[in-house]
């Protein structure tokens, strides 16, 4: 009898995604398609590019920005929406009220972002990256805002 291959695990074992904290996610379009933005340079090279959303990314940027109303103990404190992924940096502050954990905020803000869109828009799960102190905050602060200048390079992970 053939046997199933078993099917790795989307989470971390020894993490517990309700912690307080903050966590850097990565959420791709459905087969990497470049539906939620275009990436142009700056009008010059003094001026970083510039990131045209289309009607999928301002869904999934109104999505993003819904997480401040709906959870009283998360937010997204920044973003990126590229062409075929986004980048952003979940806080929670599970201290008092409803326990949130960040699979759930992020499970929340793709299913209304498809709703909106009446279709499914999203790759099956996220990566996700515990923030440590600082300066691990610093370098994925970084990495958001620097981004677009690596997808005009083709220098981003995601760029086809």
């Amino acid at each position: 009898m053939n046997q199933l291959p078993k099917r790795r695990k989307n989470r971390l074992e020894n993490i517990n995604y309700t912690e307080t904290g903050i966590y850097f996610i990565t959420m791709c379009s459905k087969d990497k398609k470049c539906i939620f933005s275009n990436v142009y340079p700056g009008a010059d090279d003094s001026l970083p590019p510039v990131i045209k959303l289309t009607k999928t990314g301002l869904i999934a940027e109104e999505a993003i920005k819904g997480v401040d109303d709906h959870y009283e103990n998360a937010s997204v404190i920044n973003y990126v929406i590229m062409p075929n992924h986004i980048h952003l940096l979940l806080a929670l502050n599970n201290t008092g009220g409803r326990i949130i954990s960040a699979p759930t905020v992020i499970g929340s803000l793709k299913r209304f972002a498809s709703r909106q869109a009446k279709s499914d828009i999203w790759q099956k799960g996220f990566y996700d990256h515990v923030i440590r102190d600082d300066e691990d905050l610093k370098i994925k602060w970084d990495y958001i805002e620097g981004n677009p200048a690596q997808w005009l390079l083709n220098k981003d992970e995601y760029s086809e």
